[in-house]
């Protein structure tokens, strides 16, 4: 494979010459950098995902501002007077400023109406979301809260506001109305629902117009595009230019455009090269006796969405119709359990729970269970040595935007070997066509892929990941960050005219 077209590098061209006068505002709820007090001291952190991989060195060739709420243990000790923080710590090139959120503000804006209501809304995995005016009117506090702290960023000077996902969808329309001449662009990293569906929210309106407050709306892929489109015609009746993608909203345009997100190719294939990461791997297979075994990986953050429970039952049908594996194949699914407090995420874990026990009691042995459940925040290195060693990896989610983790695993597969299992309702699926696609809902027809991923020739596996990393290494997150980057900058309010394909 030759070079990608897109690296860090050029990225970080790209914005320098780009960005001109305009100061670069990020704006999510996650931080890029956490700090921590561990045994008194002070120490920081780099979440993973693919937002911080792609926007961060972005942020450090302009040093703009990254807007966040401060959820560490340690950001109030890190921070000066006015919040702000140099980051990254050890070379700092540009601001983290934080926002500080109660806990009372945290429940309703977080953990009620982002993820009780929006969540659920967003995502067909047949969860009943729950919108309460409490939430929505905390959910709209927050908001404000953030476009205050925005706007004393700005301060009246030319500027680019970049916001992240579902959290502040109302944002973009406070930015606009304290100073039209903001640029603001938002990527939403989840799905968007059909407007059958998207209308049971009931302030779907005051969302969609927050949204049409930006001049660059990006999603994963284009049918959410349509969606949001769809939904903005027929809810607010705004104007609808479909050969231009362009959405118009109290007179003004708003461009709507597909963006897969990705993955740092080049970091991901060369950890996995690593001699900490193969070192890791000899470990785990010694620890946990997979010598000689056929492996199946799951990595996910154990959420309703990501059709574990699915997985699960298919493993157990696929032992059930070729007895020949039993003792032979394991799978190991790793994913930390998140967002606790909430009950359709207490309901999952003890599903799980449920299925593994009725397919480890009937299918395991003295000295061998078919499924190891690791439901804890594994470090970095040892998640590499999972997708190094596996055999196969599965992804089943009922419903995602993207799925980083297929990209993932064909990206550390320096080797050219393995089998990606992929459910067709991700967004993944339309680039990696050459994953064997499942529907997670059909169990006999999951156990058989199964089957066909642990019997497929070399030969055949060899080619499918090669044409998969292909994919992966065009299609980067640089690739990602610079398509979007271009067109929020070319889509100055001033400028007023469809922006030209990247």
């Amino acid at each position: 494979m030759g070079e990608p077209t897109w690296t860090r590098e050029k990225l970080q061209l790209l914005v320098h010459r780009e960005i001109g006068d305009y100061k670069l505002i990020v704006v999510s709820n996650r931080q890029p950098y956490v700090h921590d007090l561990i045994g008194g001291e002070l120490s920081y952190a780099s979440p993973a995902g693919g937002v911080t991989t792609a926007i961060d060195p972005l942020m450090q060739e302009c040093g703009g501002t990254w807007v966040a709420f401060g959820g560490g243990r340690g950001d109030w000790l890190a921070v000066d007077e006015k919040n702000r923080i140099q980051v990254p710590p050890d070379d700092p090139s540009y601001t983290l400023k934080l926002v500080w959120l109660s806990d009372h503000q945290q429940q309703g804006y977080y953990y009620g109406f982002s993820n009780e209501g929006l969540w659920p809304l967003c995502h067909n995995a047949f969860i009943e979301p729950t919108f309460k005016t409490s939430d929505w009117e905390m959910y709209q506090e927050v908001n404000r809260e953030f476009a205050t702290q925005v706007l004393d960023e700005i301060d009246g000077r030319p500027a680019a506001v970049f916001t992240q996902d579902y959290h502040l969808a109302l944002l973009p329309r406070l930015l606009r109305e304290a100073d039209p001449d903001i640029i603001t662009g938002q990527f939403w990293h989840i799905p968007w629902p059909t407007y059958e569906i998207f209308r049971i929210c009931p302030w779907g309106d005051e969302l969609l117009d927050g949204l049409l407050g930006n001049d660059l709306l990006g999603f994963h892929i284009g049918d959410h595009c349509d969606n949001f489109m769809e939904a903005a015609a027929r809810v607010l009746g705004s104007q609808v230019h479909d050969e231009y993608n362009l959405v118009y909203h109290k007179e003004e345009p708003t461009l709507v455009r597909q963006f897969p997100i990705s993955v740092d190719f080049e970091r991901i294939s060369l950890e996995s090269q690593s001699l900490e990461v193969a070192a890791e791997a000899e470990s785990l297979i010694e620890k946990m006796g997979l010598e000689g075994k056929i492996i199946g990986l799951g990595i996910d953050r154990i959420d309703y969405t990501k059709g574990i429970p699915h997985r699960i039952r298919a493993f157990g049908r696929f032992l059930e119709k070729y007895p020949q594996y039993i003792g032979k194949v394991v799978f190991i699914q790793a994913g930390v359990m998140s967002r606790t407090d909430i009950g359709a995420y207490q309901l999952l874990a003890e599903q799980v729970d449920e299925e593994l026990e009725k397919v480890n009691s009937r299918f395991g042995t003295g000295d061998w269970a078919p499924i190891m459940y690791l439901p804890d925040d594994l470090p970095a290195v040892t998640l590499a040595a999972f997708r190094r060693m596996a055999n196969f990896c599965v992804v089943s989610s009922l419903h995602d935007g993207m799925n980083l983790v297929a990209k993932e695993y064909v990206a550390s597969r320096f080797d050219e070997d393995g089998v990606l299992i992929l459910s067709p309702f991700t967004g993944a699926a339309s680039e990696l066509t050459d994953a064997v696609i499942v529907n997670p809902y059909a169990t006999g027809d999951f156990a058989d892929a199964i089957c066909e991923a642990v019997e497929m020739p070399y030969e055949m596996r060899h080619e499918r990941m090669v044409r998969m990393r292909s994919v992966v290494e065009e299609n980067n997150i640089y690739n990602w960050a610079a398509r979007l980057f271009v067109d929020l900058m070319q889509g100055t309010r001033r400028s007023r005219r469809p922006i030209r394909s990247f």
